[in-house]
């Protein structure tokens, strides 16, 4: 016995921000990112080839004054944009992975500061920005339309507007304090980011003085030099960033050192082949690398990744002259296709941006049309509710529209929608007498049932129950406040009666326990059993195991709910296994009807049947169709042929099915033609 349903009181509150809304104005489109481009790796000037001077490049020892000219390779910009880590991505970029997107647009002021003190739970700061600017927008929303209903308070009680002073209430300066922890924590991790930074640029002057000791020292060896050398440029890679500022003189002056270290020590050139061969081997697996990003499902992850590629390229030396231009072409043509990736899918956006932005003005048109004309009943209330809710519920998977519109079409969607539920709250307070009625006349109904849970003359107080649920169907509804509380009330005392009634007649049935057996071993029979070939057998020995499920009778309480799951999901399991679908299983299950059947006028009758559904089905397709021909070539209309393509499309599909079924009918006929035909031979 389900509970009528009651009226709903909907007011602006019930209607949430679709998701989306909001989040989508701080979404930065290609042409505003951050974009590093391949072009960024050329090959620079002659005055920054001694960035590019590798770690390990030997010089000819044979030489007496030789200054080592490093190979074409694509030169390092002294720019603080090459050495900082320039993301290829903008911050929303990253986001779409690592932060999610929560619409925040139907919380109230309360629950937007448990929702706010919930995000500062999370150690990373960095990970919550999107969500508590979105809470921010939502509260100040919020906020507002309290300040607002505050005055017009001030109003209805006589105030004058011009002696009203606004103020903020007890959930505004809680919000301001909890706010106010983000910023500190958020303004400490910004500290301890550039005291990192400064660090870190301590750590590299360091190792500026280092190198310069190891260039004037004379009496190392030249094996000890190079070794010092090595373990420097190690150290250099594994120091963070350094403030911005410093980057560029500080990347001139240790490049400039390098050069100095290489004049130095004089390392010769077959060591120095053998390092650009080396170097050539780690390009190599990076343009294999970029490569396998080219097929990378995510965009951003894609963008990320690359962009640490490109930096990996800029620290590896250069490689053998002749084959420097062939894998510097083939990174550069790999990164080039991850850019135009990235650059293809968000003109693609914005082209599903368009078709939302038609879709949204399309459910406006409705919304409109359905709002039109004030409801004089409480069925036109709610039937209208639920249009309405269904639209809403159609806005929130459209997904979100080009920035400049969408706050535009929203308030225009969310006014009519909330000019309508507060009409509709006028109404249902017209009726609120009645609800006090009906709900005393429900308290009572309680008390009796409340009474009769405790008897155990159970044939006359199950009739006294049954008039008791018969009653309360006919009472009208109450205020929705109270309609779940009191319904479960009167519910729980008519529960415990049939619960004790059941428990009562369980204890007289000896054979539960047998019955459990039977089905243990059953279920045992359905995981062993192997399966043929043939579909039909297949598919006949399912329905023979549920046949034979549903001829054991009942068993324990407790068992039921386990039992009957484990062996849907057996069955279930059988059926995705053999790829036997929902058509055939029905088409099955019908061929089977007619065998078990008794034939004659019932075949035929059911023969009839479907041709009237056929006819039927064909008829309402040829509606929808010239329907569907009257419909102008707007744009606004491409939602309402959808819902007529979807309906023609299960049109057909039943059409196809009742057509299968048809055919077995002919089938079973004619093969009992033919045995008349059989017997009558005989017979002669």
């Amino acid at each position: 016995m389900e509970e009528p349903k009651e009226m709903q009181n909907a007011t602006t509150e019930d209607i949430l921000t679709p998701a989306g809304e909001e989040t989508i104005q701080s979404e930065q489109t290609p042409e505003t990112l951050a974009e590093t481009s391949a072009e960024n790796c050329q090959p620079a000037a002659d005055n920054n080839k001694a960035e590019e001077t590798t770690d390990k490049t030997p010089v000819d020892e044979q030489t007496n004054v030789e200054t080592i000219e490093p190979a074409n390779e694509p030169a390092i910009e002294n720019t603080a944009e090459n050495e900082q880590s320039s993301e290829p991505t903008s911050e929303a970029e990253a986001e779409i992975e690592e932060e999610p997107a929560v619409d925040y647009s139907g919380l109230s002021r309360e629950e937007l500061i448990e929702a706010l003190k919930e995000l500062l739970q999370n150690d990373d700061i960095t990970k919550i920005k999107n969500r508590v600017g979105a809470i921010k927008l939502r509260f100040a929303e919020a906020d507002h339309e309290a300040k607002k209903a505050a005055f017009d308070r001030f109003i209805e009680e006589g105030g004058n507007k011009d002696e009203y002073e606004a103020s903020d209430d007890a959930v505004a300066e809680a919000y301001r304090k909890t706010y106010s922890i983000y910023r500190e924590r958020r303004q400490k991790h910004i500290d301890e980011v550039e005291a990192a930074k400064k660090h870190n640029l301590e750590l590299k002057q360091q190792i500026l003085d280092e190198l310069r000791k190891l260039i004037d020292d004379e009496s190392e060896s030249l094996k000890q030099s190079y070794d010092q050398f090595n373990a420097i440029q190690e150290r250099w890679k594994t120091i963070g960033e350094v403030p911005r500022t410093e980057l560029n003189g500080l990347w001139q002056t240790y490049h400039f050192l390098i050069e100095q270290f290489f004049n130095k020590v004089k390392i010769n050139k077959e060591l120095m082949l053998l390092d650009q061969k080396k170097n050539l081997e780690s390009k190599t697996l990076l343009c294999e690398k970029a490569e396998e990003l080219i097929v990378e499902p995510s965009i951003a992850k894609a963008a990320k990744e690359l962009q640490s590629l490109r930096e990996q390229w800029r620290e590896i030396g250069p490689v053998p002259v002749e084959q420097n231009d062939e894998i510097w072409t083939r990174f550069r043509n790999a990164a080039s296709q991850i850019d135009e990736r990235r650059r293809e899918y968000y003109e693609q956006r914005r082209e599903e941006m368009e078709k939302n932005l038609l879709a949204k003005q399309a459910l406006i048109e409705k919304a409109i049309e359905l709002t039109t004309e004030t409801p004089t009943t409480t069925k036109q209330w709610n039937d209208i509710s639920a249009q309405l809710d269904e639209l809403l519920k159609v806005w929130k998977s459209i997904g979100p529209v080009p920035r400049e519109q969408n706050e535009e079409i929203w308030k225009t969607f969310k006014g009519r929608i909330d000019r309508f539920y507060a009409e509709k709250k006028q109404y249902f307070d017209s009726v609120k007498d009645e609800q006090s009625e009906n709900y005393n006349r429900k308290i009572d109904l309680c008390l009796q049932a409340e009474a009769i849970a405790k008897r155990d003359d159970w044939k006359k107080a199950t009739e006294e129950l049954l008039k008791l649920q018969e009653e309360w169907k006919k009472i009208g509804p109450v205020n929705r406040k109270v309609s779940e509380k009191i319904w479960q009330r009167f519910r729980s005392a008519c529960d415990e009666f049939f619960a004790r009634k059941s428990e009562y007649f369980t204890a007289l049935r000896g054979s539960e326990q047998e019955n459990l057996e039977k089905k243990e071993a059953l279920l045992a029979e359905l995981k062993a059993y192997s399966f043929g070939d043939d579909k039909d057998e297949n598919l006949t020995a399912i329905k023979d195991f549920q046949r034979r499920w549903m001829e054991i009778g009942h068993v324990p309480i407790a068992e039921k709910q386990r039992l009957q799951k484990e062996f849907r999901e057996t069955i279930n399991a059988m059926f995705e296994k053999l790829k036997i679908t929902a058509r055939e299983a029905e088409l099955a299950s019908f061929r089977e009807t007619l065998h078990n059947g008794k034939g004659g006028h019932q075949i035929s009758d059911k023969r009839e049947h479907l041709i009237e559904q056929i006819q039927k089905l064909r008829a309402d397709l040829n509606l929808w169709e010239n329907n569907l021909g009257f419909l102008a070539d707007s744009k606004q209309a491409e939602l309402l042929k959808a819902e007529f393509e979807k309906k023609m499309q299960s049109a057909r599909q039943e059409i196809a099915l009742l057509e299968a079924k048809l055919k077995i009918i002919d089938s079973e006929n004619n093969k009992a033609e033919e045995g008349k035909a059989d017997d009558g031979n005989k017979a002669e």
